[in-house]
């Protein structure tokens, strides 16, 4: 399959079975925003479900946070953002559009025009607090998640009583005016971030950069992205940002070329630093050994939910030829995949059927999204579940009256197995572990 026809099947699947919208659609849109519908929601909660559960519940040196979306702009002053988070960008002196300078070339790729010399742009977004628009009241959207965890650091310090090395992780939702944005939704202005900032010793800080780099790889393979679509590549000099001494991509072979899924950075003690200078309230730590005060090195996998869903999406995506007929199927890891299992009766004509469908349906108790459908003949129901990626249909007929059993079908192999109503849910948490 072509890698552009594969992105061009992902966007049609998203829309037509309800993963992805585009923003504002019945106004005509608004270029770099996203909906998420009812399956959509239900991929990225299942990715935030398995990074938390991964970094949070499964570890003793890691606690999670929730910070303001609006903070004090001194915030972004200390962390350098208004002084220097930009794109270097360029105008089309004949159709007047703007680009990103480093995707472009000589000249605009729209129409062929001149382009005028580059110029600096701030990425964040500014809005304003109170009843007056003045410099004294402007705010801004965060770019970034993780400067929320920074001037916590001493209040989950205090209060989960934790020793170095330990991490703080949070995610939520980040804005960033990028001039460029496409390759749906691999770049857009309203987006999603899991960033956990690890703080250790400034003397260990190379070994856990590495230790966390092959720890986040393994996570997406862990997950079902394949090991050879995955790639680690480390920034030049040139690229790094201002706070970082090093900094390794996750990248994923996306259909536009190799791209970034995740960064890992060594950001030193730069944050608190400047945090401590700027607001006047000591960041740093005593070491005991010493009796000298230092500031913790901070290891940084920062990586974005809608880049990881389109990931898991296009490794997911297959196409195959069942009875002369063309199958899609979404082999969506069972800890991701939307919904878990479909009931479907045989029968939609037959109350009785439908009836105990019904009932089968009522057996899970909410741990996992389970649905019942009866909207068409049962090799369309299977092929629907099939191209959402749920891993397991149950289908109740008529001998299911008869023997109380009903035929479980697996989503990768096809193979059904006839099961005891009474079994059924214990068999299928055993499968979905």
């Amino acid at each position: 399959m072509e890698q552009n026809d594969i992105m061009e099947k992902i966007v049609s699947l998203c829309k037509r079975r309800g993963f992805i919208f585009p923003g504002s659609q019945i106004y005509g849109g608004l270029s770099g925003t996203w909906d998420f519908g009812p399956l959509g929601v239900e991929l990225k909660k299942n990715i935030k479900k398995s990074w938390w559960r991964a970094l949070v519940y499964q570890r003793d040196d890691i606690v999670g946070l929730d910070t303001s979306i609006i903070m004090n702009p001194s915030v972004w002053e200390a962390s350098g953002h208004i002084q220097g988070f930009s794109d270097l960008l360029v105008d089309c002196k004949e159709c007047k559009k703007r680009f990103r300078e480093d995707i472009v070339k000589q000249t605009c790729p729209e129409c062929k025009g001149a382009l005028t010399q580059s110029k600096q742009f701030n990425l964040m977004f500014k809005t304003f607090v109170g009843s007056v628009e003045d410099s004294t009241s402007t705010v801004y959207l965060r770019p970034e998640t993780a400067q929320g965890i920074f001037v916590n650091f001493k209040n989950i310090l205090t209060t989960s009583r934790k020793k170095l090395p330990f991490g703080i992780a949070q995610y939520g939702k980040a804005f960033r005016n990028e001039i460029t944005i496409g390759n749906f939704i691999f770049r857009s202005r309203e987006f999603e971030q899991m960033e956990l900032e690890f703080f250790v010793q400034p003397g260990e800080a190379q070994r856990w950069h590495q230790y966390w780099i092959q720890e986040r790889l393994l996570w997406y393979q862990r997950l079902g992205i394949k090991k050879e679509h995955l790639m680690v590549r480390q920034h030049e000099k040139k690229e790094l940002a201002h706070y970082a001494k090093d900094c390794y991509d996750i990248e994923y072979f996306f259909p536009m070329g190799p791209s970034e899924l995740e960064g890992i950075a060594n950001r030193t003690d730069f944050d608190l630093r400047q945090h401590s200078k700027i607001s006047g309230n000591d960041l740093s730590l005593l070491d005991e050994k010493t009796n000298t005060k230092f500031f913790p090195y901070v290891i940084e996998p920062s990586g974005g939910v809608d880049r990881a869903l389109l990931a898991f999406l296009i490794d997911a995506y297959s196409e195959e030829i069942v009875r002369g007929e063309k199958r899609v199927v979404l082999r969506l890891h069972p800890s991701l995949a939307p919904v878990k299992v479909a009931i479907l009766p045989l029968l939609r004509n037959r109350p009785d059927i439908v009836e105990l469908a019904k009932n089968i349906k009522n057996i899970f108790p909410g741990n996992y999204y389970v649905v019942y459908d009866d909207t068409g003949s049962i090799g369309r129901l299977y092929r629907r579940q099939d191209e959402i990626g749920t891993p397991y249909c149950v289908t109740v007929d008529v001998q299911s009256l008869e023997d109380k059993k009903i035929t479980v079908r697996d989503r990768d192999t096809m193979q059904q197995e006839r099961i005891h109503i009474e079994n059924l849910k214990e068999y299928l948490d055993k499968k979905l572990e």
